[in-house]
């Protein structure tokens, strides 16, 4: 008798998974696409023309939203009715958007200095693009729901 309930826990529980998964497939699947196609433009961009510095700028666009998760977190107090930002937070967004304008910035430096091509250049840029975008459009898709407001 036991092992009935069990089991019909455990099926509850997969059933439910299962809904939760199959709903959300195909963002994943076009996402991780999305993912491949931008971290292939940022690498054939280094190998076509034998100069791997553009990989720099897949490391910026992946660290980019560190700084957002990491004080993301770092609310201020509810009761406070002169600022609705928080000290923290708004220094995350601000390494955010500096490391973005960085990835943005590295390969047209890197191009006018005549050190990467400018085929280099765009590809670099479209692929980082298309990885950052990636990583935004996922956080927002898989975004917990505060149950607090």
């Amino acid at each position: 008798m036991a092992h009935a309930g069990i089991k019909s826990s455990y099926s509850y529980l997969w059933d439910y998974l299962q809904g939760c998964t199959q709903a959300r497939l195909p963002a994943v699947i076009l996402l991780s696409f999305v993912l491949a196609v931008g971290f292939l433009l940022v690498i054939l961009s280094c190998a076509l023309w034998s100069n791997w510095l553009p990989l720099l700028v897949a490391l910026t666009f992946v660290l980019a939203p560190l700084p957002n998760a990491l004080f993301a977190r770092c609310g201020g107090d509810d009761f406070s009715t002169e600022y609705d930002g928080s000290g923290p937070v708004d220094l995350g967004r601000f390494i955010t958007a500096s490391v973005v304008v960085t990835g943005f910035a590295l390969p047209l430096v890197l191009a006018h200095s005549e050190v990467i091509t400018r085929g280099a250049c765009v590809m670099s840029i479209a692929g980082g693009a298309l990885v950052y975008g990636t990583i935004l459009a996922y956080s927002q898709t898989f975004k917990e729901e505060s149950d607090y407001e």
